[in-house]
């Protein structure tokens, strides 16, 4: 099957699959990250075919939907790829992109690594930070009932994986205990400098919110 059908064959599977999903983690989330993923490629030796199904499939069955199960994801994605007759390399590697992908990973020893996952990895860490990452944190803290803000709940930021996984505090916490974070935590170069900007509005976001608010977060 050549590049371009498998790739059309994968969207197609992708928007059906999450088409009523959370917000913050549906079809479009997956389009940004997919065309983040191609952007940063452009200047990588990678393997493009991976990097494309790893960014279209990595939230295919994202574990925090699904009862925390971590191999979901992998195996919702290798089912689909298997149907599609791809060689057993190139599965392997997108089920260990998506098992690698997530932030909560980095909580544990890394495992794998290749030039794919930087690249899908970065583009997802684009997604989560900027405009775009404000607004995802704030759908999905509504999804789950959270507060906005409550000045009285310092975040956490010596969290385990554990406690990380099953937080259920305020959303604006999530900028501290994650968000501002992820521009460290860049592995290509045209990641980090695309993350430097959207860094800079969450900055400015916060300020004007505890402006407005006339708090501050405790740390």
């Amino acid at each position: 099957m050549k590049h371009a059908e498998t790739i059309e064959k994968t969207i197609t599977f992708v928007r059906k699959t999450l088409e009523n999903a959370e917000g913050g983690h549906d079809w479009w989330h997956i389009h940004r990250v997919w065309l983040n993923a191609k952007r940063i490629a452009a200047h990588e030796q990678a393997d493009m075919l991976v990097v494309e199904l790893a960014a279209l499939l990595h939230d295919i069955a994202d574990s925090k939907f699904h009862n925390g199960d971590e191999e979901i994801g992998p195996a919702t994605a290798g089912k689909f790829l298997n149907e599609l007759n791809m060689d057993e390399a190139t599965i392997t590697h997108v089920q260990q992109i998506i098992r690698h992908i997530s932030f909560k990973s980095g909580f544990d020893k890394k495992a794998f690594h290749s030039k794919e996952l930087d690249i899908v990895q970065d583009a997802d860490r684009l997604d989560a930070i900027g405009a775009i990452g404000i607004a995802r944190a704030f759908s999905y803290g509504g999804f789950k009932g959270r507060e906005i803000f409550n000045p009285e709940i310092a975040p956490n930021l010596n969290m385990t994986k554990e406690e990380y996984k099953n937080s259920a505090t305020p959303s604006i916490n999530h900028f501290y205990e994650k968000l501002l974070l992820l521009k460290d935590k860049m592995n290509t170069a045209t990641g980090k400098q695309l993350a430097e900007q959207r860094h800079h509005f969450m900055e400015l976001y916060l300020q004007q919110f505890f402006d407005e608010t006339g708090t501050f977060v405790q740390q």
